[in-house]
């Protein structure tokens, strides 16, 4: 009888050792560690990931095959979705030893391009997706993105309109215009009996709605033909033109309310014009000027008492 020494150097003992390591079945000095952290080599790590990633391989080809029972293919796919924690595990102690980052999250995407149902946490693989009770799942996961894309697109519909759906377009519609002329007219000269009954005013002829007046255009001011002059100068062209719109609009509203003042008070005999317009706000120095008074009498009295005030 050959000794052992012989015996592992034959030919079938060196093939059966290497068929053994291709389905993972090594020796016991050479089994794979439960805890990754034990494993302190980068290449060991490496190694015993890559195992993992052919066993995975191996089992999800065959978790395919028809002739299988549902036991048994629950059975693979709960040993699969095992690989899979322990592949994660191994990966973590390869980060640690400051190897290459295998955890990045990359979706699992179907042939429309949407992610798989799934894909995180516990997974199905294969036949393992038509089990009874799995299948429902996927198709009610698909009936819940159906539902989402028919509502976006619902939504869709409100979105990227234009200027008339917002009504910004209005003013520009002669007839639109032309309605609420008449209609204001209508309502004004309804409010105008209302308050004649009750003032006990004798009823006149209704005078009509008073309305502003279209703004003239202004001047435009002469371009001048240098270029250098027209650099020079536009700062101070820009603050005289903001001046004068802002005196020109503030004259026209002052002009209107003392207009509508004047109207409103010739139905009233017990009110003046000066009675109904509204009060004057005092302007940015006036205010600071105030202020300014307070705080040096708050000062006086502070330092000096209030006899020196």
């Amino acid at each position: 009888m050959a000794r052992n020494e012989e015996k592992a150097q034959s030919m079938l003992y060196r093939f059966r050792e290497a068929q053994a390591g291709e389905l993972g079945l090594g020796t016991r000095a050479d089994r794979r560690p439960r805890v990754p952290a034990v494993c302190k080599s980068l290449r060991e790590c490496e190694r015993w990931r890559g195992e993992i990633l052919r066993e995975i391989s191996r089992k999800v080809s065959k978790i395919q095959d028809a002739g299988l029972t549902d036991y048994e293919v629950r059975d693979l796919n709960d040993e699969i979705n095992k690989l899979l924690r322990e592949k994660r595990n191994w990966e973590s102690q390869i980060i640690a030893l400051g190897g290459a980052n295998y955890k990045r999250n990359v979706a699992m995407l179907d042939a429309d391009g949407k992610e798989v149902p799934g894909t995180k946490g516990y997974k199905y693989f294969g036949r393992a997706k038509d089990l009874p009770g799995v299948k429902e799942l996927f198709q009610s996961h698909k009936a819940e993105v159906e539902e989402e894309n028919q509502a976006l697109n619902h939504y869709k519909k409100f979105m990227n309109q234009g200027p008339a759906y917002y009504g910004d377009l209005d003013e520009t519609n002669g007839k639109l215009l032309e309605f609420e002329r008449e209609a204001e007219d209508e309502e004004y000269e309804t409010a105008h009996l209302h308050v004649q009954e009750a003032l006990g005013v004798p009823a006149d002829a209704i005078p009509k709605l008073p309305r502003p007046e279209a703004s003239k255009e202004t001047d435009k001011p002469p371009v001048l033909s240098s270029t250098a002059k027209r650099k020079a100068t536009d700062a101070d062209a820009d603050v005289q033109m903001g001046d004068e719109a802002s005196n020109s609009s503030e004259s026209q509203a002052l002009a209107q309310v003392k207009m509508h003042a004047e109207a409103a008070a010739s139905y009233i005999p017990f009110l003046t014009a000066d009675n109904l317009l509204p009060p004057k706000l005092p302007s940015r120095e006036e205010i600071e000027g105030v202020l300014l008074d307070l705080r040096k009498k708050a000062l006086v009295d502070e330092y000096f008492g209030e006899d020196a005030s």
